[in-house]
């Protein structure tokens, strides 16, 4: 779960890391308010989760309460990179000597946590890791011995922190894993880390990513959820415990296991190239239980999506045999009744397959069509949604 600036700057402050007052509002007057209360300049900050908030006019200077109203309504209903701005942070400007660059995040290559550092901060460092990579570097992190002052100080020592802000940078560091290891993040950033003209560090920008996975012992992650922003057919997937991930297309997708559903997704976009460029519309794992009532769940999120013209339906019997998700997509579609219009395209394997085929045929479902493989099935699923 990513969060906003506000939301990750406050974790940080928590975890000891320096960080500049501010507030966050929702309307042009809040931010006028704002903008008393704290004195002095300030910088309105559109909060979405995505990045190039400052091409996009996202990020603006105010220096007058007055100036904060005109600069936040401006920015409130902002469309960045398809994320509409409905609130802003109002912090205190800070004047800058020297911008850095430094991240905590879980390396999935090569299993292990990384820290990443580079005295080249405040610019996209995707950028500066391909136009000057040795300005980079990359430090792994033995997660059970983790980062105390000595590995803090290898860290800025690859990084080459100039001598002068070197302490304090170490000392970031460590209450930037403390936050990494307590909240169960899988991403601590800051861009920029600032050095002030007094040679204060400050985390003047900030992004989080939280472990979902995570969230049985993170009871405030709840509390950190969006909802006007949460997309609803996701968050009606969460509430069923649905493994649910909405996309922009039009072939509905439910199977069981995440790789047989990955690859359900690339045989679906290669049929739709030949059906008017159909896509898929979701990733669904129903994981190992496919009975009527986690079918009818699935089936009743995906049939919400108005974009929805054809369900593709691909299961892999194992420990769940055939037969039993073949009675639980008949007893599904008994369940939604009326709201089951949309064809619905089956493909059955592996054990009991041809007792769920059976079951199938002689229930005889009006929307519902077998089909023996996954590249007929993922054909004829898109060859439905294109003529819809």
């Amino acid at each position: 779960m990513d969060l906003y600036e506000y939301q990750a700057k406050e974790l940080f402050a928590s975890h000891g890391v320096p960080t500049l007052p501010g507030t966050v509002v929702t309307e042009p007057q809040g931010a006028k308010a704002a903008a008393a209360e704290l004195g002095g300049p300030v910088v309105i900050k559109a909060q979405v989760k995505t990045g190039g908030r400052g091409k996009a006019g996202g990020v603006k200077l105010a220096e007058t309460p007055e100036e904060a109203e005109t600069k936040a309504e401006a920015i409130l209903g902002l469309d960045i990179k398809g994320h509409v701005t409905r609130k802003v942070l109002v912090t205190t400007a800070s004047d800058i000597a020297d911008e850095y660059y430094f991240s905590f995040l879980l390396d999935r290559a090569n299993r292990n946590f990384l820290a990443m550092a580079s005295v080249e901060g405040g610019m996209e460092i995707e950028e500066v890791a391909v136009s000057k990579p040795e300005a980079l570097a990359k430090v792994a992190i033995d997660p059970i011995q983790g980062v105390d002052k000595a590995k803090a100080e290898q860290i800025v020592a690859a990084a080459k922190f100039p001598a002068e802000v070197a302490d304090q940078v170490a000392d970031v560091i460590v209450q930037l894993w403390d936050t990494f290891v307590a909240e169960d993040a899988t991403l601590v950033e800051v861009n920029p880390l600032v050095k002030d003209p007094q040679g204060k560090i400050i985390a003047l920008d900030g992004k989080v990513t939280l472990d979902e996975n995570a969230a049985f012992r993170q009871a405030k992650q709840a509390e950190l959820v969006d909802k006007e922003a949460e997309n609803p057919l996701e968050a009606k997937a969460k509430e069923k415990g649905l493994n649910y991930v909405k996309l922009d297309g039009e072939v509905g997708i439910i199977g069981n296991g995440a790789g047989l559903v990955m690859s359900t997704l690339d045989v679906v976009a290669y049929a739709g190239e030949k059906h008017n460029g159909v896509k898929p519309a979701n990733f669904l794992d129903i994981g190992g239980g496919a009975s009527a009532e986690v079918m009818a769940a699935g089936l009743d999120v995906i049939l919400g999506d108005p974009e929805v013209k054809s369900v593709f339906v691909n299961v892999f019997g194992g420990i769940t045999a055939c037969d039993a998700v073949a009675n639980g997509i008949v007893q599904a579609l008994k369940i939604l009744g009326d709201e089951a219009t949309k064809p619905l395209v089956v493909r059955l394997d592996g054990n009991n397959v041809e007792e769920g085929r059976r079951i199938l045929a002689e229930a005889n479902h009006p929307v519902v069509t077998v089909v023996d493989t996954m590249d007929g099935a993922a054909d004829k699923a898109a060859e439905l949604a294109a003529g819809a």
